[in-house]
């Protein structure tokens, strides 16, 4: 019989991870056994990924506040920071803004407005408009802010987030002022040594800075690089990619993502025979429709991943295939006129007509979105994800 079935996404179940265990081992353990529990057949091109938060816990990618603070203290000095652009999260956030506070006398909020770059509204864009606030120009201070708007309430956390961060700062013994600007060279205003705590839109805003003459310029990605007095570091993305552990510590981005997935994906091989690929996954690149919250949190969706899931999709658009290039056929013969049209589509598609609408996102980003929706974020104990058949197309 034809097979029926396209793409198959599973969660695979594992021990609780703690730090010190072997994760490799653990992976391809859980995997066998869950195939085996559930009479999967393997195939060549199958995928496991694993979430970066139990890499990260396998390898003890802890911090503290203070080993934060003592960072921060070393690259500005002490004194006054501007900390500019962060996101509005007590996971992301809040335990990094301590440690931050910790290691300055002075910090000048900067917060972009109506939300921050993933999302998270401070105030409502009609609210804007209804009094005459242009958020491109304008700059406002924390009174004029409750002036106009008030107390305002996340939505989803119903925390007010000025008087939120407000306090974790002063809770630190660290003076601070809060202000509301979208122009990076607001904060020179104020002092001239700047922390940037944007994820995607960092390398400009750090590029803006320093033309406009800011002395010091360090983003999140920059503290937290090495070890500090023994702690956990990310040379490649130091605090970006971040989640509150407790509150005085902190779970960094996993690091040496390219070894883990190699060992995975050996092992694999040795289990099992098949070939099979293998990532490491954070958040999924997609944005709440209701909420308007952009999911993507972490600097990148995948940290690590094998070389066969590099590149980008090249795929061909089958409603337009049937309505175009084949429309006086039906049934059976334009089954075989599309498969055939995919055995022989070209290698690059891209800018032809045939592949408007498919998705022009790289694999990585598609796959990983597609295991934080299955994982989810909660309580379903399935850190390890089993794909199967998305390299599959109609003629297979």
């Amino acid at each position: 019989m034809e097979r029926m079935i396209g793409t198959v996404s599973r969660g695979v179940r594992a021990p609780i991870i703690r730090e010190g265990d072997p994760l490799a081992e653990i992976v391809v353990d859980s995997v066998v056994k869950a195939c085996a529990s559930e009479h999967i057949p393997l195939s060549d091109r199958d995928i496991v990924a694993v979430t970066e938060a139990v890499v990260a816990r396998a390898q003890g990618n802890y911090a503290s506040i203070d080993d934060i603070a003592a960072d921060v203290r070393a690259k500005f000095g002490g004194k006054t920071v501007g900390v500019i652009f962060p996101i509005l999260s007590r996971n992301r956030f809040s335990v990094c803004l301590k440690g931050i506070a910790r290691g300055a006398e002075k910090i000048v909020l900067m917060l972009s407005y109506p939300s921050d770059e993933v999302g998270n509204h401070l105030i409502d864009l009609d609210l804007l408009d209804e009094k005459g606030i242009n958020p491109y120009t304008d700059v406002l201070t924390e009174a004029q802010y409750r002036e106009l708007f008030g107390r305002v309430l996340h939505p989803f956390t119903g925390v007010d987030y000025l008087e939120f961060y407000s306090q974790l700062i002063r809770e630190q013994d660290c003076e601070v002022e809060i202000i509301l600007s979208n122009d990076p060279k607001t904060i020179l205003n104020y002092t001239d040594h700047v922390l940037t705590c944007d994820i995607h839109s960092r390398a400009r805003t750090k590029r803006i800075l320093k033309k406009a003459g800011a002395s010091v310029v360090y983003n999140l990605e920059d503290i937290m690089t090495a070890s500090v007095n023994g702690s956990g570091y990310n040379p490649s993305y130091g605090l970006l990619g971040s989640n509150k552990a407790t509150e005085e510590t902190i779970k960094l981005f996993p690091r040496d993502c390219d070894a883990f997935v190699a060992d995975v994906a050996a092992r694999m091989k040795d289990a099992t025979g098949k070939n099979i690929e293998v990532m490491i996954y954070g958040d999924g690149a997609f944005k709440d429709p209701i909420g308007k919250i952009w999911e993507l949190a972490d600097p990148v969706v995948s940290p690590g991943y094998t070389p066969g899931l590099e590149g980008q999709p090249n795929e061909v658009k089958l409603k337009y295939l049937a309505d175009n290039d084949f429309a006086d056929l039906s049934g059976d013969a334009l089954k075989e006129a599309i498969s055939n049209y995919i055995r022989n589509k070209d290698n690059d598609l891209k800018g032809q007509m045939v592949s408007q609408g498919t998705t022009p996102r790289r694999l990585t980003d598609l796959i990983g979105s597609l295991c934080d929706l299955t994982s989810g974020s909660g309580d379903k104990g399935t850190p390890i994800i089993l794909i199967q058949g998305y390299f599959d197309n109609y003629t297979k």
